[in-house]
């Protein structure tokens, strides 16, 4: 919902990091296979009950996932970083409720089920849609600089963050966070639906 302001907010630091990133040799799939390592560490912090830390990982791996899209745009975007983004962006989300309920499975696992359920709905329409966007050339206004089509909605990268980022700093919470989210992730998909049945149609 808000990703496309902060992404005008954060381009220039993001350029200025990425140009010196490119200019020490590094690539984008480097930064983002690294963002990905970082952020399931994280993730393994979460499990092991040390939340904060794990905040720590999660924000510095999201910053990874802005450098690399910087990187791209300065050097070569490609197709495999496209794919390697989007891919391992999914498996981090994913991740994270996992972690809680592995880190307190008798008051986590059931809202971490109900949360990566609702993480399927927003995960395959939008991937579906970018699919079939692509095949009748469709492009986002809103993110032109994306690999692929990008569909928003309530909870895009910067929702997630911050819903991850409260559970890191309320672990008790957990579960009132896990569903309020999910409650919004359904929505999204919802919202997803009705905006590709109507374009497809078109």
């Amino acid at each position: 919902m808000f990703d496309r302001r902060a992404t005008r907010l954060l381009a220039p630091i993001l350029r200025a990091l990425g140009r010196a990133l490119v200019d020490r040799g590094v690539g984008a799939d480097v930064v983002t296979l690294a963002g990905f390592l970082v952020g399931v560490t994280g993730a393994l912090a979460i499990a092991a009950g040390q939340a904060l830390a794990g905040l720590v990982l999660l924000l510095l791996s999201r910053l990874c996932d802005g450098l690399d899209g910087a990187v791209a745009r300065l050097t070569q975007p490609t197709d495999r970083g496209a794919f390697l983004d989007i891919a391992l962006d999914f498996l981090f989300y994913a991740s994270v409720p996992l972690a809680f309920a592995v880190a307190d499975p008798a008051a986590n696992a059931l809202p971490a089920a109900v949360l990566l359920a609702t993480f399927i709905g927003t995960g395959s329409s939008f991937l579906a849609f970018a699919v079939l966007a692509e095949r009748r050339g469709l492009r986002s206004e809103d993110y032109p600089d994306k690999g692929l089509y990008y569909l928003g909605g309530l909870t895009e990268a910067g929702e997630t963050l911050l819903c991850f980022a409260l559970m890191c700093l309320w672990p008790a919470g957990f579960a009132v966070l896990a569903y309020g989210f999910a409650a919004l992730c359904a929505l999204t998909t919802l919202a997803r639906l009705r905006h590709a049945v109507k374009v497809l149609s078109a």
